[in-house]
């Protein structure tokens, strides 16, 4: 971890709405932000802002999700999402991530990631598959 890893980091980015991201339980013509696809822009983002700041062979996986879906965004709108290093702790990293669209705030959110060695992290994926390819 380089040592510009600190609270107060903070990255934005603006999504919009698209086919993809929407869900339409209220049917085709009321397509809005699902809440699984914010989640995934959040996790996103906030991967992104670590990885600016770790050293070659780091990533970091999630550990926690806490969101408050608080308003529809329809399809085709933007979203701006920031995200905000609030802890640090050794590795773990938590972020306070507010989304707003045009009109209003839609979610809030508080996320935990923890810093890996990707070398790792695939040695031990590769040793539980081959493990469970036993069971």
């Amino acid at each position: 971890m380089k040592e510009t890893c600190r609270p107060g980091l903070q990255k934005s980015r603006r999504i919009t709405v698209d086919h993809a991201r929407a869900t339409r339980h209220l049917g085709d013509e009321s397509g809005v932000y699902a809440t699984p696809a914010l989640v995934g822009d959040i996790e996103s983002l906030c991967r992104d802002l670590l990885l600016e700041h770790l050293d070659a062979g780091e990533d970091s996986v999630g550990t926690r999700v806490d969101i408050q879906h608080l308003a529809p965004t329809p399809e085709g709108m933007w979203v701006d999402i920031t995200a905000t290093v609030s802890a640090i702790d050794r590795r773990a990293f938590t972020f306070d991530v507010v989304a707003r669209d045009v009109v209003e705030e839609v979610g809030r959110c508080t996320h935990s990631r923890f810093v890996i060695e990707s070398a790792k992290l695939k040695e031990r994926l590769a040793t539980k598959v081959a493990r469970g390819r036993g069971a």
